[in-house]
């Protein structure tokens, strides 16, 4: 079973990933809740992001439940951290970039997705350790 601290984190991520529908849904290009807040986009994609997100929201919920679905939901974020880094060196980034335009908030914020990742992964190993 999951600590109580570790539910938290796991809720925790089920409300950042119902803002980042909402600001999908809603066009809300704010950093942080739109990784790619300065990029063009297309309103209808980002209404596809919003819905795609449930499937994190419904993970991260039952995982806060359920120690069982706890370690899903990190290789799902692992792989979603590995998706942005990739995504933050493509040229297909690049190509929609001003001249000089850095891409480091992009890795701040896939920083910050990463840090959230390694403290789940720590809380996750502390609870199996748990008599």
């Amino acid at each position: 079973m999951n600590s109580r601290i570790t539910q938290i984190a796991f809720l925790a991520g089920v409300a950042y990933f119902c803002c980042m529908a909402a600001a999908h849904f809603f066009g809300l290009k704010v950093p942080v809740l739109f990784i790619y807040y300065d990029t063009p986009f297309y309103a209808y994609q980002d209404k596809i992001i919003s819905f795609a997100v449930f499937a994190y929201i419904a993970l991260f919920y039952s995982a806060s439940q359920h120690r069982s679905v706890a370690l899903a939901a990190i290789l799902v974020l692992a792989v979603t951290v590995a998706g942005l880094s990739f995504i933050n060196v493509s040229g297909d980034l690049a190509s929609v970039l001003q001249e000089g335009q850095s891409t480091m908030p992009y890795w701040l914020q896939t920083g910050a997705i990463a840090a959230y990742m390694l403290v789940l992964i720590a809380m996750y190993i502390k609870d199996g350790r748990k008599p």
